[in-house]
This record gives structure tokens, sequence and C-alpha cells, in this order.
């Protein structure tokens, strides 16, 4: 009996992770892929004329346990791997891309979608119908339906071989931060470095076996206090070249050949569907439509910041010097140095803050948020299977006491658990058979520990991860539209950002801090004078980071143009790339490309300017929240109702206007950045 074939017999269908064994998932997945089609077989043999319910709503219907299975595999080949997940990943990739392209290359399935999708204006369909229509066609066109037989097996093969090079590139980036670790023996090292931070890099050695020293990792929790605080400027020089060369030190784990093939199967296949590049083919399918509208975006915000973020290096460079810093600045400088700066313009830091962030505190926070905008509540279930001990899992209640979602929270690093921080989903949700089937909704983070004496203390950046992904997170469990594919966060990547920027608004604002900035040890609510200070601070730096993420972006679009595909260096054409942009000097041996997860292993190809497109979405939106209180019940049901219930039943730009009245204002965020004056 393979349990993910049966019906979970759990609370809220929740899955049964104590009892699915790792050998269980490619039978099952074989056999769900047999149902998928056998299900769409249903649709292509059926003798009646094509119509929406016969063709496009049986198809979305079709599969579901391919999704579920899947979902549940590849969220845990993220949160909670090892070598015999990594190895059937390998295995079951290639099958889902073959099963996906037999769908999609189904000449007799388009041939009834195209009857339908030709019908579409003589239908009564709803907004949300005609867009699932829409969708779904051109998906077909998209994806090789009107090529020629030859044309379409080369697709198949090109995808095939594209997803199993996301797997390579996601292992090669985890095995490289689990191998380096430095060790320190002598206690001055450690000079500069707050208490908790020492007692953890010990922790850490312990564990490892070094008892009586201490071992830094390349784990953010780790790696970034270290590049903060500690004053041995060779060892942050140190640990700066270690994250920075990730999978690109000409090894086994290197993946600069990996970005070479990805880049040019990427153009490949754009170049068969008709595009131009590969960045063509994804925009086409964004807010942003077109390469050069993203470049004109980019750039407009690099005009802006530039000039001041240069006024900010000078500032820093000068201060350093003041200080008995170096002459010259190098990058494994820049946070030290920032961090300084900051308290003597702020008297703030982080280790002056982080006692008012206890994780439980920042968690209910969150909740009291989402209680007081959108009437939910956080019920935590103790009788619910999770993958991992450390996992907490929450019933989700509307204000009417009604079951909304499940909600998943996995908070601290492990070997197993790839770095950064994200959204995922166990279940989707959608109106099913008279129906509303509730999503099962997660949000996976790398947070600093608690150790013996102290509990974990989060960082302000922590704090504003934690309500990001939150806000992904409503947007899944407040979802509501009828079909599965355009709900909750299936919405254009450039509008997705925008639930979880727009919540990170709350960290600034004293009415939502005085609901849990308390003293871990005296429950004592966080100053007056240091919430001033944390909204001053705000824009530390800003500019700066403006510019670094403009860069990014940059060498994101630069990877997906027709150029890319002759590059044969991987380091001479990132450098290139960030020329513009860079504020110091590069630094050799080090790449951005080959640990760069978001566009060569997740789903952030030609997208990752979409963390600032939507920054503007977001101090639009926000604006018009503190217009009227932040916590104000009609604008944040104005927001439920057009933005996190909505999905992607409608175009967004039509979404958000609906929401704000007119369209996204780009000063909105250039005002907040403190750039525009």
């Amino acid at each position: 009996m393979n349990i993910l074939l049966q019906k979970f017999n759990t609370p809220f269908g929740t899955p049964p992770f104590e009892e699915i064994k790792n050998e269980y998932f490619l039978p099952a997945i074989q056999e769900a892929i047999k149902i998928g089609k056998k299900d769409v077989k249903k649709i292509t043999s059926n003798k009646e004329a094509p119509t929406f319910e016969n063709t496009l709503e049986a198809l979305e219907r079709s599969g579901e346990l391919v999704g579920l299975i899947s979902g549940i595999f590849f969220n845990l080949n993220s949160a909670e791997t090892n070598d015999e997940i990594q190895k059937i990943a390998k295995d079951i990739s290639p099958l889902l891309s073959e099963y996906s392209n037999d769908i999609m290359l189904d000449e007799k399935l388009f041939q009834r979608v195209k009857a339908v999708y030709e019908q579409m204006d003589s239908l009564m369909l709803s907004p949300e119908e005609k867009t699932l229509l829409d969708k779904t066609y051109k998906g077909f066109v998209r994806n090789g339906a009107n090529l020629p037989e030859e044309q379409k097996l080369k697709l198949r093969e090109i995808d095939k071989e594209l997803s199993k090079l996301s797997l390579e590139f996601g292992e090669n980036v985890l095995k490289e931060t689990n191998n380096f670790f430095m060790e320190v023996s002598d206690k001055k090292d450690l000079s500069g470095l707050p208490e908790h931070v020492i007692e953890t890099a010990a922790l850490t050695a312990k564990e490892k076996g070094k008892e009586g020293s201490w071992i830094f990792t390349l784990q953010f929790p780790s790696y970034l206090p270290f590049m903060t605080y500690a004053d041995n400027r060779a060892l942050r020089e140190k640990m700066f070249r270690a994250y920075g060369s990730k999978a690109f030190k000409g090894d086994e784990n290197d993946n600069q050949e990996i970005i070479l093939k990805k880049v040019k199967l990427r153009h490949e296949r754009a170049n068969l569907l008709g595009y131009k590049t590969h960045a063509d083919f994804v925009l086409e399918e964004r807010m942003a439509e077109a390469p050069e509208k993203v470049i004109d975006f980019l750039n407009n915000l690099l005009k802006y910041a530039k000039p001041v973020a240069e006024k900010e290096v000078k500032e820093l460079m000068d201060y350093a010097k003041s200080i008995g810093g170096p002459d010259k600045l190098e990058k494994w400088d820049i946070a030290y140095y920032s961090e300084k700066l900051k308290m003597e313009k702020y008297s703030i830091d982080d280790e002056m803050l982080k006692p008012y962030f206890k994780l439980e505190n920042v968690i209910d926070g969150v909740f009291q948020v989402a209680q007081k905008l959108y009437g939910l509540q956080f019920k935590e279930l103790k009788n619910v299977q999770v993958y991992h001990p450390e996992v907490k899992v929450y019933e989700v209640l509307d204000e009417l006491c009604r079951h909304t979602a499940v909600f998943y929270a996995d908070f601290f690093p492990r070997p197993g658990k790839r770095g950064g921080a994200w959204i995922t989903s166990f279940r989707g949700q959608k109106k099913q058979n008279g129906e509303d089937v509730r999503p099962h909704v997660s949000i996976v983070c790398n947070f600093t520990k608690p150790t013996a004496t102290k509990p974990s203390l989060l960082t302000f950046d922590e704090v504003l991860t934690l309500f990001h992904e939150f806000g992904h997170a409503l947007h899944g469990m407040l979802a509501d539209g009828k079909y599965e594919s355009l709900s909750g966060t299936s919405v254009y990547w450039d509008f997705v950002e925008l639930p979880s920027q727009v919540l990170e608004n709350w960290v600034y604002e004293k009415e939502s801090l005085d609901l849990f900035a308390k003293h871990y040890e005296t429950g004592a609510p966080i100053p007056l004078d240091l919430i001033k200070k944390i909204k001053e601070s705000a824009n530390f730096m800003e500019a700066y980071q403006t510019v670094r993420q403009v860069g990014l972006a940059k060498l994101d679009m630069g990877w997906h143009i027709a150029k890319a595909t002759e590059v044969k260096d991987v380091g001479a054409y990132e450098k290139e790339l960030l020329k513009e942009t860079e504020l110091l000097t590069p630094v050799e041996g080090v790449s951005t490309s080959t640990s760069f997860s978001h566009i060569f292993q997740g789903g952030y190809s030609s997208g990752y300017y979409s963390y600032k497109w939507a920054e503007v979405l977001d101090a639009d939106a926000f604006e018009f929240f503190q217009e009227r209180g932040i916590f104000n019940k009609d604008t944040a049901n104005l927001f439920r109702k057009h933005v996190l219930s909505a999905g992607g039943s409608e175009h967004p730009m039509e979404l958000y206007k609906r929401f704000r009245g007119k369209e996204p204002s780009p000063e909105a965020l250039l005002r907040r950045s403190g750039i525009l004056k």
C-alpha cells in the first residue's frame, strides 16, 4: 500500500509525512502520471463538440494527483533533503517534464482547446473563465503546440535537459554551502562579535565534534553576523571569498558549464517557439511585457539611485578612515563599517533591537496584524504530521471561525535545507464539486537558532523576512478562486511580490510594533525612541542597496539575451554586465551567477527585476493604507478582495486599479527610499 496513492486520512487532508517513505515517491509519481494521462484521454476521445466544461474545466481537473505528490516531494527536496531524495529527484524530474510535454504537445487536445478559444467572444464566460481559457490556449502555443512534429520532439529534449540541469545547479550550491566551514581556535579572532553569535558558533563546533573552538558557516544566520561584526578583517575576507566563490572553483561542484548550457538551451527553446530571446518569451506573460520595458525601468531607477549611492559609499569610506579603517574599502568591509556608521548616525544597531524581536513574539505579532487587517485567527495544531520536529502547524480561521487554511512554519537552518526563505504549498485552493477546497501553505526560513541561554532573537532584517514570507502566505491562505491554476500566488511573477513586500511596511509602524516588539526578558515594550530610530534609519544605504538590486536584475536580463549564447567565460561576462552598477572594486575569484539560484534553479529567469517592480506597487499601495490608517478595515478589504483573494483570475493591472483606483506611481518608491526628495 503506497500511502501517497491513498486518500490522506489525516486532519484537513494534510500530508502524512511520518508514514511516507522515500521509496514511495517514484512509483507514486509513475502511477499518478498514468491516471493523469487517462484523464486527458477521456477529454480527447469525447465524441461531443468541445465546450468550456468538457475541455477546459476537465483539463484543469486532470493530473491533480501528480500535482499533490510532486508538491510534497519537491518541497522536501528544498526543506529536508538528503542524498537519497536528490537521487530520486533526478528520476522524477524528467518524468514530470515528459508528462507535461505529453499534454502540451497533444494535437487532439490542442485542437479541442483551440476550438473553444476561437469561440471565446460568443461564449458567456466569467472573467475568471476567460482568463483560464486564454492562459490555457497560450500555454499550449508557448509550449510548442503549433510546431511541426520534429520540432516538438526537439522541445521535449530541451525541457528534459533543462529540468536536469536545474537540479544539478541547486545540488552544487547546497553542497558548496555545507562543505565550507571556518574554525576559529583563538578567542581574539572573535573580537567584535555579539555574545549570542559566539555561543551559536560554539554550538556548531560541538555538533561537528570540534568542541572548544568556534565554527562559522555559509548559512546566512552565521555568515551575515560575522561579516557585520567581526573585527578581524582577514577572516571577513576569507568568509566573503568562500561565500562568493560557491560553485565557481572549477571542481566537481562547479556551475559554470551548467549556466552556459542552460542559457543556450533556453535561447534555443525561445527561438523554436518564434521568440527572439528567452527574455522575450518570459516577459510576454508579465506586467512588464517586453525586455526593453524592463531595461528602461531599471535604467530609470539607476539614474536616480546611482548618484546618491556614490555619495553613500564616499561617506562610508570617509567614516572608515576617520576611525582607523583602511584607505580603500573592499566588499568584505561594507557590512562591517555600515553597521558602525549606522550606529554613529542613528544610535541603533541589531544588537539593541534583537532583544525586542524574540521569534515567538514576532510570529504572534504577524498573526495579530493579519487578525486586525483580515479577521484571521491562528490555532496551533499538535495532531498534524510534520517532516521535521522543528516545523509548527496552525489552523487558520476566518472572522466567522470558519476553516480557511492550514499554515506550516519552518524557521531554522539545517544541512538538508537550502538557504534563503520562501513560500510553498502542499495543497492549492479551488472550488470543486460544490466544495471550497482550502489551501495548505508553508513558509520556510533560515533564522538564528535558540541557544542554551537565549531564545531565537531575530535581527531587524529577519523580522522583515518573516513578514515578507507571511505576506506571500496570506496570498495563498486567502485565495478565493474557482481554479487552482489561477488561485493564490498563481499570478504574474512581477505581481507576486506585491502582497509580500507590502506587508514589510507594518514592521516600521509604531501601531504595529506595539503589538509584538517586547523585551524577551522584561516584557517591556520597545521604547518610542527606538521606533523613531528604526524609521529614521530605514533608508540608510538604501540607494546602495537599490543599485545592487538593479545590478542583479541586469545580470539576470544579460544572461537571457542572444549575446549570452556566445559566452565562453562566465566570470568575464558577469563582470561586463555588472560594470555600470559596481560601486566598489570587483573581487577576482568570486561570482554571483554560479549561486544565483533564483534564475538558474528557481522560476525567476528574466524576472529578477520583479522585486523592484513590486516595490513600486507596494510603496504606492502602502501610501493608500497610510492615508486611511494602516489598520483601516475598508482599505484592507479592498486589498483582500482585489489582490489577495483574486489571485490570477484577471490581469494584475486591472486588479490593482480596482484596489487603488489608479495605476501605481513609481515616484512613491523613490520618495519612500529617500532618493527623491
